[in-house]
């Protein structure tokens, strides 16, 4: 019998890839596809004859399969189809299907079938990539057309047959555990959790679907808003050790820069040093865009935590991230305090390395140990540990955070450092147990990145750029696709282009390749920033925290198959020096939406603006990483609406204030206490 926690592999006429498809979606079981309602819908009207559609709309055609042709694309050999429809009045319409070979294999000439998408009219009628559905001799279109939901995708699976799977599972939506009390859902008139996916999936207006939408929202807002004070609350049980503010440190330390400060960056260390001379844990995040100066902020507060005879410890998810942390923090900290010193402490140490580290931290003798993962895998003992500072902190776990925090006695001051920009709106609501500090300026000598779109086509008048900025002494990155299948594809795919580039296009260079699989990643990425290489060939291991003020171009092969946060904080690994720089951002698939999304990178470098902008066009998925947070892509968008997030909010203080540990609403403490696992919540 099928219950919610079956696996989708129970439902009828499911195939692995779509199975796999939906894993990377976070949907295994019958009751996540179940919450996973539609963030939108498409209107494609009844059929029509194409003489009579009209151009630059999206439309639904009935008629008959003249041709299905399997075809590859001429750059990178990329598997299309390529059919011919024509409809009862003679008309025809040439598509073309990426990426879906099922097609050629189901779908055949003579089958009857009816298509939906946007029609192209410039040369002869077009579609690229219509949603498609086989058709009895007579009958019409029963799944493709008119009102038509908008899923979320991967690779492997397709908007329509997600709906299909949904109609097999409904029947559960009653059984589904309702985290709002009765009371509070009658308050706010809100539907209960079955009528909510019910209409969410299938409504009969299209108020039913915002009512579902809001209801949903609304849910989950209740349930983060509770973990925030929950979260609140347990830090505030928990002293820690105050921190005096002395102006002579301050005095040395800005003296030992060879920069003046920006604004932001004293408004944010004024910030810190209010909160850690109190026995209230600090517990702030730091958000400033890529280049922003983050780190020398952090310096500031090790440097005062010093001064207390206490140490810090400064936690980052790659090694060449803590290894360039390494050199910041020396470079700010140790020529201008005598006495401060900072360790490195990653799994790549020589073991009598990693004894002497560990040995002069455990004595108190080191004042900042820098590593990664290592800091709290490794028998770490901290012996005076008064601040901790979490870099890139959505990359960790609550359980990790809370690891680094014990390794020293008594709570220390908490710090997180993001580069993902983050509206002040938005931050609030997301870390509101956390004081907030917006780092919204750069510092001055940044060059602004000259960054264009560029067509497949184009791609020789990229590599001449290439040529022509390694030729005046600089570097390059070239970035290949995000391929979502499989990782094994990804480094395939960059190991195939980092072959062309070697051998046919730059073979008098010195071309350079890394990927998250390689075991010597962390070595060249060294030697690349040492200048050994003119050009690094890198997936997406590269987008957090490279540093290497000599590299100017940034080439992003299948730009489109990247988020718009992950472009900007590519484009941010150029553009450190005095020299200007060049984000090249190359589509393969140059399909309208995604042309669109690529020029609104190309026009904007404000990454604050950039992540507004994101949201107001396609929600917060895309720019915020949802799952990263732990929150649905639908929760995601609720946290923009001020109205709704209140009543969330107040409703979280009612029931806070009434029942701290929720003992009478067991569905919605359970709830709460998942919340705290996911990585949004300190």
């Amino acid at each position: 019998m099928r219950t919610l926690q079956s696996p989708v592999t129970e439902l009828p006429k499911i195939r692995p890839v779509e199975v796999a498809a939906l894993k990377r979606l976070g949907i295994e079981t019958v009751g996540d596809l179940l919450l996973n309602i539609p963030y939108g819908w498409e209107s494609y009207g009844q059929p029509v004859l194409l003489r009579n559609a009209i151009d630059n709309h999206q439309v639904t055609v009935v008629g008959t399969l003249a041709s299905v042709v399997r075809k590859q694309s001429r750059y990178k050999r990329m598997p299309l189809i390529e059919g011919s429809l024509k409809d009862d009045a003679g008309g025809t319409l040439k598509i073309t299907w990426f990426k879906q070979p099922w097609i050629a294999r189901d779908f055949h000439a003579g089958d009857r079938v009816a298509v939906a998408g946007k029609l192209r009219a410039n040369y002869g009628y077009q579609m690229i990539n219509p949603h498609l559905e086989k058709l009895e001799a007579t009958g019409g279109p029963s799944r493709v057309g008119g009102e038509m939901p908008r899923y979320h995708l991967s690779g492997g699976i397709t908007a329509k047959k997600i709906a299909f799977l949904v109609e097999h599972g409904l029947s559960l939506a009653d059984d589904l555990p309702d985290v709002v009390p009765p009371g509070v859902r009658e308050r706010h008139q809100l539907l209960g959790i079955g009528d909510a996916v019910r209409l969410g999936h299938r409504p009969n207006q299209p108020q039913d679907w915002d009512r579902a939408v809001s209801s949903m929202q609304f849910a989950e807002l209740l349930v983060l808003q509770l973990a925030l004070l929950v979260s609140g609350r347990r830090m505030a049980t928990e002293p820690a050790q105050p921190v005096p503010y002395r102006q002579e440190v301050i005095d040395v330390f800005k003296k030992g820069l060879d920069f003046e400060l920006t604004r932001a960056q004293r408004r944010a260390t004024w910030d810190i040093y209010k909160d850690i001379q109190g026995e209230v844990p600090m517990n702030r995040l730091l958000n400033g865009d890529v280049g922003s100066g983050k780190t020398v902020v952090a310096a500031a507060a090790v440097a005062m935590t010093h001064a207390a005879g206490l140490q810090s410890v400064v936690m980052a998810p790659t090694e060449i991230l803590a290894r360039q942390h390494l050199h910041k923090f020396r470079s700010y900290l140790e020529e201008s305090l005598p006495g401060l010193t900072v360790e490195l402490l990653v799994s790549g140490l020589p073991a009598a390395e990693r004894r002497r580290v560990v040995t002069a931290v455990a004595s108190g003798h080191t004042a900042l140990l820098v590593g990664t993962h290592a800091l709290i895998e490794e028998a770490v003992e901290i012996a005076h540990l008064g601040l901790a500072v979490v870099d890139e902190q959505h990359r960790f776990g609550t359980r990790q955070r809370e690891l680094l925090r014990s390794k020293g006695h008594g709570r220390p001051h908490f710090l997180a450092m993001t580069a993902t920009p983050i509206p002040r709106s938005l931050a609030l609501a997301l870390y509101g147990d956390m004081r907030l500090s917006t780092l919204d300026e750069l510092p001055p000598g940044r060059t602004p990145v000259v960054t264009v779109v560029l067509p497949p086509t184009a791609r020789s008048e990229a590599e001449e750029l290439i040529r022509r900025e390694v030729g005046a002494g600089r570097q390059a990155f070239v970035i290949c696709p995000l391929i979502e299948e499989s990782e094994k594809l990804e480094v395939k795919a960059a190991t195939a282009e980092y072959e062309r580039l070697r051998t046919e296009v730059f073979p008098d260079l010195r071309v350079a390749l890394v990927h998250g699989k390689l075991k010597e990643k962390d070595a060249v990425m060294r030697a690349f920033a040492a200048g050994e290489h003119d050009i690094l060939v890198a997936t997406a291991v590269v987008e957090v925290g490279v540093d290497i003020p000599n590299a100017t171009v940034m080439l992003i092969e299948g730009a489109e198959r990247f988020g718009l946060a992950q472009l900007h904080q590519f484009r941010g690994r150029v553009g450190r020096g005095a020299v200007a720089s060049h984000c090249i951002l190359l589509s393969e698939e140059p399909g309208e939406s995604s042309l669109e999304r690529l020029e609104l990178i190309a026009r904007e470098h404000d990454g604050f603006k950039l992540a507004m902008e994101d949201m107001r066009q396609r929600g917060m998925g895309e720019m915020m990483g949802a799952r990263q947070h732990g929150m649905s892509d639908l929760a995601m968008r609720g946290l923009l609406q001020p109205e709704l997030l209140n009543l969330a909010r107040q409703e979280a203080e009612r029931l806070f204030d009434e029942d701290p540990d929720l003992a009478a609403h067991p569905i919605l403490r359970a709830s709460v206490l998942a919340r705290l696992e996911q990585t949004s919540v300190s």
